[in-house]
């Protein structure tokens, strides 16, 4: 019994993390109006995730969070928001293409969706690197797609356990999304990249702290 009693006691220490860690991701993302917070939140969140992943269990993960958050809120905002209009060019040339009824551009449209799937695969693994290593600017961009490309089958691994989740959380309860959805995602991501970050540290700048 007193196993038993042991094992619940963890396993809703971390349910909690989890859910506070989420809750503190959301928060953040609405102090910064959205526009402006839920990238930084979001690399606050990764760095919490990377702790835990380094057993480091014991944070105090508001402190930590908002350490993070004031750190790395103008940089991660520059380097997110490159990210995202590069996402928005090409939302918007996929639907030019796709409006024209020409059969070259229908079979063009289909160049656009293999872009996207690169950038889904930059997009992956550039909060863990962003978090793990001090790097030039243009090295967030670049480094996530060659680590994404040289490792298809984790690239797809974590492609993959990402959909599960989100549909069995969309299937169960959306509420999960704002309780788990985030964290538990950021925690699977931030644990499958970190496995290939031993390989490139020499070449990087170096490790953060």
């Amino acid at each position: 019994m007193k196993g038993l009693a042991n094992g619940l006691y963890y396993l809703f220490e971390w349910i909690t993390r989890f859910a506070y860690l989420n809750l503190m991701w959301i928060c953040f993302s609405i102090l910064g109006l959205i526009l402006l917070g839920f990238i930084p939140s979001t690399v606050a969140m990764f760095e919490i995730t990377r702790k835990w992943n380094r057993g480091e269990y014991d944070i105090r993960i508001f402190n930590t969070f908002w350490r993070y958050y004031k750190k790395d809120f103008l940089r991660a905002n520059l380097i997110g928001y490159v990210f995202l209009l590069i996402g928005y060019i090409l939302s918007i040339e996929f639907q030019i293409l796709r409006a024209n009824s020409s059969a070259v551009y229908f079979i063009a449209s289909y160049g656009v969706v293999a872009l996207f799937i690169l950038y889904f695969i930059t997009l992956l693994y550039f909060f863990p690197i962003f978090v793990h290593f001090n790097l030039k600017l243009y090295e967030y961009i670049k480094w996530p797609f060659i680590i994404g490309i040289i490792h298809p089958i984790l690239t797809l691994f974590l492609s993959v356990v990402i959909c599960i989740i989100c549909y069995v959380i969309f299937q169960m309860s959306p509420i999960l999304l704002f309780l788990f959805g985030g964290s538990g995602i950021a925690f699977i991501v931030m644990w499958g990249a970190s496995k290939t970050f031993s390989k490139y540290e020499y070449v990087y700048e170096g490790e953060k702290t």
